[in-house]
């Protein structure tokens, strides 16, 4: 049935392509995965350079919960985010989704953000390509100066095994819109916030951080690979490389009877 591509398509969307703010919460203009530059950067201090594995769980108006865990690098701006979509939970996927994106070589993801370059890339490993995307607005073009930061004290605790800071953060950017946020410093982590709580546009969500190394990730892995194929948009990569691997565009080709996806068959292959 050719409707039965629906939800899987929207899978990618949610997945892949769903834009965040400067918080890290759904919104336009900006590709999947944490966004931690503009205000959300300011909440890390004087760490602007580490490695760590994060889960993200993120709750929107309707109460639907998302778990998403990964490996996230970040350097004065720049992040990466990789995920394997067999370890997300909840959520409105179909119980088979993981199996199906596995099958088709986009389980795993990674999304690199490059505000200095107004650009982010939407990598797929199995597929050996990935999206550029622009961000024009990217929100590390503001200063420190763009931003008042006020911090105060709420509480004492400790987190997997941290002794933590309980802090309320109230970020203030140069438009007077105000960022509220509950973060936990770790005290034997140079303050290292290891669990954020925020929300943003009727959006809750909270980062919980592991693992945390403070070195200085490598600069490659900043940089899509070099030996992938480039496409201009997200659109072009799932028709192109998608169909490819489902027997060409062939409607019977394609796993439990699915169809071209959205926006009509995929351009010709035997050209």
């Amino acid at each position: 049935m050719k409707n039965s591509f629906i939800p899987l398509a929207s899978i990618l969307v949610c997945l892949g392509v769903l834009p965040l703010h400067a918080q890290p919460g759904p919104g336009p203009g900006r590709p999947g995965g944490p966004q931690l530059s503009g205000a959300i950067s300011k909440l890390f201090g004087d760490n602007q350079t580490f490695s760590a594995t994060m889960e993200m769980g993120v709750k929107d108006r309707a109460g639907q919960p998302i778990t998403i865990p990964g490996k996230l690098s970040f350097d004065t701006g720049k992040s990466r985010f990789e995920v394997n979509i067999a370890d997300m939970h909840g959520g409105r996927m179909p119980p088979d989704a993981a199996a199906q994106m596995k099958a088709m070589g986009m389980d795993v993801m990674i999304t690199i953000s490059r505000p200095d370059q107004k650009t982010a890339y939407l990598i797929y490993p199995g597929l050996q390509s990935y999206a550029q995307i622009q961000t024009p607005n990217a929100e590390n073009a503001l200063t420190n100066t763009d931003f008042k930061v006020e911090i105060t004290e709420i509480g004492k605790d400790t987190l997997d095994g941290h002794s933590c800071v309980k802090n309320k953060y109230v970020v203030t950017d140069k438009e007077g819109v105000k960022h509220e946020s509950t973060v936990w410093n770790a005290t034997d982590l140079k303050k290292f916030p290891i669990k954020i709580q925020t929300s943003e546009h009727g959006d809750e969500v909270t980062m919980a951080f592991k693992d945390v190394s403070l070195t200085k990730p490598a600069a490659s892995l900043f940089e899509p690979p070099s030996d992938f194929k480039k496409y201009d948009n997200i659109q072009q990569l799932m028709q192109q490389e998608m169909m490819k691997r489902m027997g060409g565009g062939m409607p019977g080709g394609m796993p439990g009877g699915m169809g071209h996806p959205p926006g009509g068959p995929p351009p010709d292959s035997t050209k």
